[in-house]
């Protein structure tokens, strides 16, 4: 017996909450610390709260928002893509191939996760994508493209295994480099300066401006390949544009904060089981649901055990397991599909 879930009228309305919603975790983010509350009114007077603030708060904070942008952005393409209300943005060994992509580029620049410098972020950001793009890519030419759910769904567990382990192998030629990656591998906002801000707020513009437009061909799509192609619209080349932009947006926050569990599995469904909506409000409306809540965990991950830290991507994932075996056991699985 499924329980129904009452729905917002307006998509606007929505979007208009979760950005208020950003906002207040925003304050919040940059108020609360492993150095305890800071009053804001109080930093004019106090340059030493002024630091803690603008230069370590504030950037984690954002980074932490445009991180879950990129993650809800991701699932909702993964889901539309793959016309499966259960795909995550790691589908495809994208995640794997990522962290990849980043523990080769350590290990052959000696450069650490933590370090702040713009060039060595976009290194790594670059590293992190070519890496995701070639398990991606790995996974399609083995399950011989999209058409097959099952084998693809197959391929990308095997990849996702395959590249991990190499990411292990990688990491034990330089035990340094090994143990700096453990928090990262965990999923941290720690490393997150300004300069991962700035290229996760571009990326995700990047992002967004291209795959908006294309909601049509999701739309499409989720009614059936031959409908899609009544439509006039060219598949296999429409699909390679997303699955590049979905290889972005992973690379993008796999390179900045590690691997964060169902934020973008999770953003998707809570968002399509609120409105109705095509699939061009459904990607913008996604990403501000990811970044309120991978902020709000971000958040919780550094007061629940304050003055100690918990890393957010082991809070997103117990958090996420649980709201999956809820979704589970009502069987509430709202479809990936648009209804007209």
């Amino acid at each position: 017996m499924s329980v129904d879930i009452p729905q917002t009228r307006s998509p606007l309305g929505l979007l208009l909450l979760l950005i208020t919603l950003c906002l207040v975790v925003l304050y919040w983010g940059v108020s609360v610390g492993s150095a305890g509350f800071v009053n804001l009114g109080l930093m004019p007077d106090e340059p030493v709260l002024a630091a803690i603030v603008f230069d370590i708060r504030l950037p984690r904070t954002l980074g932490a928002l445009c991180c879950g942008a990129l993650l809800g952005l991701s699932g909702a393409l993964a889901q539309g893509l793959f016309r499966n209300p259960l795909a995550d943005p790691y589908l495809l060994g994208s995640a794997s191939g990522a962290t990849l992509g980043v523990a080769a580029a350590l290990v052959a620049f000696r450069v650490s996760p933590s370090a702040g410098h713009w060039l060595a972020r976009l290194g790594l950001t670059g590293a992190a994508f070519i890496g995701a793009m070639v398990a991606v890519l790995l996974t399609l030419a083995l399950a011989r493209g999209f058409q097959h759910t099952f084998r693809l769904l197959l391929c990308g567990i095997v990849v996702g295994v395959v590249l991990g382990a190499l990411c292990s192998l990688t990491l034990l030629l330089d035990p340094e480099v090994m143990q700096s990656m453990q928090t990262f591998m965990l999923g941290s906002t720690s490393y997150v300066g300004w300069n991962s801000v700035i290229i996760m707020a571009i990326g995700w513009l990047v992002c967004i401006v291209i795959a908006t437009p294309l909601g049509r061909f999701l739309d499409g799509l989720s009614l059936g390949e031959s409908t899609a192609i009544s439509l006039g619209l060219n598949i296999s080349l429409l699909r390679a544009v997303l699955v590049c932009v979905l290889a972005l947006a992973v690379g993008l926050s796999v390179a900045q904060t590690g691997l964060i569990a169902f934020v973008g599995l999770a953003s998707p469904h809570l968002v399509r089981s609120m409105v109705k909506v095509t699939h061009s409000h459904l990607l913008l409306i996604s990403s501000a649901m990811g970044a309120a809540l991978l902020g709000v965990a971000d958040v919780l991950a550094r007061c629940l055990l304050a003055p100690r830290e918990l890393p957010v991507g082991v809070l997103t994932a117990v958090l996420g397991g649980g709201y999956l075996l809820w979704l589970m056991q009502k069987r509430q699985f709202p479809s990936a599909g648009v209804e007209q």
